[in-house]
């Protein structure tokens, strides 16, 4: 099923696959479904219902005139939920879909079941050195030829609006400043953390994320935490979105558990 929603002045893309308990997911900046999730999405929906969303400005949801606020795209998501009238779901979150988890997490807490962020910090200097630097640089002509900027003109209902969201995504990612350890300790959904080793996000950070959320803990004493940590071994931050066959018996297992 393919669809859109009206949420909070958008006329939001959705699309529903298979069958069961329903899981969210959350694509990156600057992509959609089928760059984020292309691999991921078929194989999570032989076993479980997967609604996919793509964000303000994003594929096939049009821009509207607002910034990119982590708040108000997790309030999108929210109200979409309550649309097709889902009052709880799991939810997986790649890259900046999974600050956007993170944020529905906090302030929509019921709504959510159990949290996968994948390639996600919760602060700037959880990311390696420079690399919000280089994002002050990055230009649209950087992106010309890309799977990101492809997608885009084949799926966005203004394809020449293309410049016009790196702009907004690099003014998205520049004023970020992240979330508190209190914040993100509070959050009482049990969460996988899910990293490549050669990701955006730095290894140390993703095993404070992992304790942040309970785990770290001598499990054959103290059992199991309800957290789960997993580093990817040669994985780079785009790289995770092809290593489905990895990824999706891990996320099942942990949804089911």
């Amino acid at each position: 099923m393919n669809a859109y929603a009206p949420v909070n002045g958008l006329r939001m893309y959705y699309e529903i696959h298979g069958s069961g308990d329903p899981v969210v997911l959350l694509h990156g900046a600057l992509s959609g479904i089928e760059t984020s999730f292309g691999a991921l999405l078929p194989l999570l929906a032989k076993n479980r219902q997967v609604i996919a969303v793509e964000f303000q400005g994003h594929g096939r949801t049009a821009d509207v005139d607002r910034p990119l606020t982590y708040p108000q795209l997790a309030d999108d998501v929210a109200a979409l939920l309550r649309h097709i009238g889902v009052d709880r779901a799991d939810v997986l979150g790649y890259s900046m879909g999974g600050g956007i988890a993170l944020e529905l997490a906090m302030r929509h807490p019921d709504a959510v079941r159990k949290l996968v962020l994948a390639s996600v910090t919760y602060t700037v200097d959880g990311c390696h050195p420079g690399l919000f630097e280089g994002m002050a640089e990055l230009t649209p002509d950087m992106l010309v030829g890309t799977p990101f900027e492809e997608e885009y003109l084949r799926l966005a209902p203004d394809p020449q609006a293309f410049p016009a969201l790196v702009e907004k995504v690099k003014g998205f990612d520049l004023s970020w400043r992240g979330w508190s350890e209190e914040a993100v300790r509070a959050i009482t959904a049990p969460t996988m953390v899910l990293i490549g080793d050669s990701d955006l996000a730095r290894p140390e950070h993703a095993v404070e994320m992992f304790r942040l959320f309970g785990g770290g803990v001598f499990g054959d004493v103290a059992g199991l935490p309800d957290a789960q940590l997993a580093v990817l071994p040669g994985t780079t931050h785009v790289g995770i979105t092809q290593r489905a066959e990895w990824i999706a018996p891990m996320v099942d297992e942990f949804l089911d558990r």
